[in-house]
């Protein structure tokens, strides 16, 4: 390990992120691509992996929050850019400056945005959710008609432009789930309720990694993928990420801490709900629940050590936590392989979310800052220097 990661280290393989973008790609040949990086490209690197995104052809960036789209234009991008997440006194003016599409999903929202762009004398980017059945953000059916027809005014004034109307499945990863196709009803008649008032947005959409690979009918103008772009299988019912054609792009390893043997009948960590039948080794992992290592798969979670699959013996702590190596030999210093992509024999994020009784997305998004990001291209062998500025589609 280099000298930022002795501890441990999260290293991103950005020629994956690449070639999972691509082959998204391929699945929906008609639609433009979103590459979602919030949340920190979902624990990968915003800036780096939407670099990446956008070199193999993402047409369009979507990020929650204001800032993380902020985070997008400091750092060079200049492509289309949609944020989703806001609440009232937002940094609207800011975002309308920065020609980022802007959600909205109500009057309250729209009124802002609208105030925004009179202020600075700019026409706003504006996409109208619908809720079509998802029960969080989105504008309730109900109150559609009205929500499109001070939009198409708004527009007529000239303080706005329309470009998208979109919403969000529910179920898309339980394919045949009966709310699939009563979203996509409601979609299609809010559609049509927005043309009436007379509004022709660029981009219609609402598939999201599940639906884009299982509903070609839902694809429409623009996909937005999240997970998949990260080589994660958004749910075991769809598959592997090897069987979907993605390769996880994160792998998380450390340096042993510590290697001792023990006697038998030996507690190990927290409460003791592990002991050692007969004597053995027991290795140290400096990684715990402080650096997003599930607590809930203790006793579970796996682990590549001295080239053999283990798991975690006892609780996981804070800051680490211990593995039985039973008549095996390790010495302080030698890897310890979380996750991976799997191919060299290692665990993978879909292994752990099993353990942990959760999903992919979580176990990457919440591996915490004390973990270094180390980026590389395996397609170049290399490893990637400081933040690179970003270039983006046309704007």
């Amino acid at each position: 390990m280099n000298e930022t990661a002795k501890r441990a280290r999260a290293t991103i393989d950005l020629a994956a992120v690449r070639s999972n973008v691509r082959a998204l790609g391929d699945r929906a040949p008609r639609a433009e691509l979103m590459a979602v990086v919030k949340s920190d490209g979902y624990g990968h690197g915003a800036v780096r992996c939407a670099r990446a995104a956008r070199e193999a052809g993402a047409g369009w960036l979507g990020t929650a929050l204001p800032e993380e789209a902020f985070a997008l234009r400091a750092a060079g991008d200049t492509g289309r850019l949609m944020c989703w997440l806001w609440t009232p006194g937002g940094p609207w003016r800011r975002a309308v400056e920065q020609d980022i599409d802007i959600s909205v999903s109500g009057l309250w929202a729209l009124r802002e945005v609208i105030a925004a762009a009179r202020e600075c004398g700019r026409t706003a980017r504006v996409q109208l959710k619908i809720d079509t059945g998802l029960g969080r953000n989105g504008c309730a059916p109900a109150d559609w008609p009205e929500l499109t027809a001070a939009a198409r005014a708004a527009e007529a004034e000239g303080a706005l432009r329309v470009t998208g109307v979109w919403s969000h499945f529910a179920c898309a990863d339980e394919p045949g789930h009966p709310s699939i196709a009563l979203q996509l009803t409601a979609f299609h008649e809010a559609l049509a309720i927005a043309g009436r008032a007379g509004l022709r947005p660029e981009v219609r959409h609402i598939a999201n990694t599940p639906a884009l690979l299982t509903l070609p009918e839902a694809h429409f103008d623009l996909v937005r993928t999240g997970i998949g772009i990260y080589g994660i299988s958004p749910s075991p019912d769809l598959g592997t990420s090897q069987e979907l054609g993605l390769r996880p792009a994160m792998t998380l390893e450390a340096a042993l801490a510590s290697v001792k043997r023990v006697p038998g009948g030996h507690g190990v960590s927290y409460g003791h709900q592990y002991t050692t039948s007969r004597e053995t080794t027991l290795a140290l992992v400096p990684l715990g629940y402080a650096d997003g290592i599930p607590r809930h798969a203790s006793n579970g979670g796996p682990v590549l050590i001295a080239g053999a699959w283990r798991t975690v013996a006892g609780r996981i702590a804070m800051d680490q936590f211990v593995v039985d190596l039973g008549g095996d030999h390790a010495e302080p210093g030698d890897r310890a392989v979380l996750f991976g992509p799997g191919d060299g024999g290692e665990p993978t994020a879909e292994d752990w979310a099993r353990v942990a009784g959760t999903i992919g997305y979580e176990i990457v998004t919440r591996i915490g800052t004390r973990v270094p990001r180390v980026h590389v291209d395996s397609a170049t062998r290399s490893e990637a220097g400081g933040d690179r500025t970003l270039t983006g589609g046309t704007a």
